[in-house]
């Protein structure tokens, strides 16, 4: 599937992290996972990012039971492309090249990331 095209903030991310580790959860049990105490504040905040997260299509709510379970419908690699693309366009007019050199440079990635990378080229 691909990633719906649209801005994701820091605590969006946050939410799809827990998700991303722990599968279908319910807003209480992310909220526990995101905060120290579990307030009617931050349940508030979960739920309305939660909201947001299904509004750009990036979560599903199974709605068959109660409480409700949530889960994310995009994958890390999905949303860091996204945000990829996004930060290109503002600084290299789309271009994902100087992105590619400086990982490649900066010697970050490892063997088998080069050999992956490769042979995405060549196919």
């Amino acid at each position: 599937m691909a990633a719906p095209k649209s801005v994701i903030t820091d605590t969006e991310i946050d939410v799809l992290t827990v998700l991303w580790n722990s599968g279908s959860l319910t807003a209480r049990e992310i909220t526990e996972q995101l905060y120290a105490n579990v307030e009617p504040s931050s349940m508030a905040t979960v739920q309305k990012l939660l909201s947001r997260l299904e509004d750009k299509r990036m979560i599903r709510r199974d709605r068959s039971g109660s409480p409700h379970r949530f889960e994310a419908i995009v994958t890390i690699e999905e949303v860091a492309g996204m945000q990829l693309d996004t930060f290109a366009e503002k600084l290299s007019q789309g271009s994902l090249s100087p992105f590619v050199m400086h990982l490649v440079r900066a010697k970050r990635l490892s063997k088998r990331d080069k050999q992956r990378i490769r042979k995405l080229l060549d196919d």
